[in-house]
């Protein structure tokens, strides 16, 4: 049986921000949901603002592969059951709400260390928004259009 969308991201907030406090869930689960609703871009062409098809949309989420680098990954989706802040969290983003200070971030990561380079990807489609706990916000240039 397939996880409702509720389920798919309450799970997907636990497993990529779960350590990050309620505004860092809060900031991936603003990216996810800004990923549905793009209007245009990679998102809105392959993904065609269906949640399932954001959330496993290889290699973009690392919780979302059963497998990383050809060994089996232990930190999944499936690994984990979420706890009541992720559905909370779920709940709240699926109502439309998102954080304000990660703008339109469609990307996110975790540089381990200190600062957040200006450009990510490093295809120039994203300019730094925000750091948010240990993981740097993106909103998507004009160029992230014709992707």
């Amino acid at each position: 049986m397939a996880y409702s969308y509720r389920e798919l991201l309450a799970r997907l907030i636990k497993c990529e921000a779960g350590g990050e406090g309620e505004n860092g869930m809060k900031a991936v689960a603003s990216v996810v949901m800004n990923r549905v609703h793009v209007p245009n871009g990679e998102y809105h062409r392959v993904c065609q603002g269906d949640l399932r098809k954001v959330i496993f949309q290889k290699g973009q989420f690392d919780c979302a592969t059963s497998v990383l680098g050809g060994r089996p990954n232990p930190q999944t989706i499936w690994a984990s059951p979420p706890e009541e802040i992720h559905y909370q969290i779920a709940d709240w983003a699926l109502a439309g709400n998102k954080l304000y200070s990660t703008g339109n971030a469609l990307w996110y990561f975790n540089p381990y260390k200190p600062s957040c380079p200006y450009t990510f990807p490093y295809n120039g489609t994203g300019r730094f928004q925000v750091k948010v706990g240990n993981h740097c916000f993106y909103n998507p240039t004009a160029l992230y259009a014709k992707t």
